[in-house]
């Protein structure tokens, strides 16, 4: 199973960044990441699903340790290991969406994603884009720019109507900093916004299958019935929020109604 790793790699500045990925990454953040070339002359992505390769040119944004945006990159780049390995940092987001019965909705990676493959995970785990939208300076900037792409990403992923969980639905709790590798070649070093929902109503799920396996609604007790079945396989990020966070905070929804008492966290939770 793949597992988080302490962040020991070269500190991302404003001030390096260009004499460590000059090729790669674009520093005026917003806008169109460079491209080394066509994606059918690309060693990296050959033998990968066609449409996993096509959002690889997704275009994320690049960050300091402190979570300043210093430039924007493809996915691509930023999930090698290689260049996670010189430090390479970007922003993400991660989604906790409840039922009325306070039960969390996982999904199972699809067989042809890149990263992860068939691992299960919280609801949803994407990253804001490299658009004015998306992008923020600052932190409340950033929180609603994560907002925003999670709903974006829930309709991709699960068929979930924007109606349904507009970016105002969202909590943000916190930001946890983190790297874990996939397999030899690629990886996450990430930022993450912690975002928690739950709808009203219930949603309507129909996952797209090139990204969403299997998915289904758990109580605690499930889950961690989950975690002890050897043949299932975890995100390491979702095992490194629920093994630090998350059983507090479903605890606090189920007692309150609600995480208020641990909502937006101003310092960013080093993993």
């Amino acid at each position: 199973m793949s597992s988080t790793t302490t962040t020991t790699t070269t500190a991302i500045t404003a001030d390096n960044i260009l004499r460590l990925f000059a090729g790669d990454v674009d520093t005026n953040v917003i806008g169109q990441a460079r491209q080394s070339g066509g994606r059918s002359a690309d060693a990296d992505l050959a033998g990968y699903d066609e449409e996993q390769i096509r959002l690889m040119d997704e275009v994320c944004i690049v960050l300091d340790e402190n979570d300043v945006p210093i430039g924007s990159a493809s996915k691509k780049v930023c999930h090698l290991m290689e260049n996670i390995n010189k430090g390479l940092l970007h922003r993400a987001f991660s989604v906790f969406l409840f039922d009325q019965q306070n039960r969390l909705l996982l999904q199972q990676r699809a067989s042809e994603k890149i990263t992860f493959p068939d691992m299960w995970t919280n609801t949803c785990c994407s990253h804001p884009l490299g658009t004015p939208s998306e992008t923020g300076a600052d932190l409340p900037s950033s929180v609603a720019g994560a907002k925003r792409a999670a709903t974006r990403k829930l309709g991709h992923e699960l068929g979930i109507p924007a109606a349904q969980v507009p970016p105002e639905a969202f909590k943000f709790l916190t930001r946890i900093h983190y790297l874990a590798p996939s397999d030899g070649k690629w990886g996450e070093h990430e930022i993450d916004y912690i975002l928690f929902a739950k709808p009203k109503h219930a949603v309507l799920v129909e996952p797209n299958l090139n990204e969403v396996r299997d998915t289904r609604y758990v109580t605690k007790d499930e889950l961690r019935d989950m975690f002890a079945q050897p043949d299932l396989k975890f995100t390491p990020w979702f095992k490194l929020i629920c093994e630090n966070m998350l059983f507090a905070w479903w605890d606090k929804l189920e007692k309150e109604g609600d995480v208020v008492a641990f909502e937006e966290e101003q310092h960013i939770r080093r993993m």
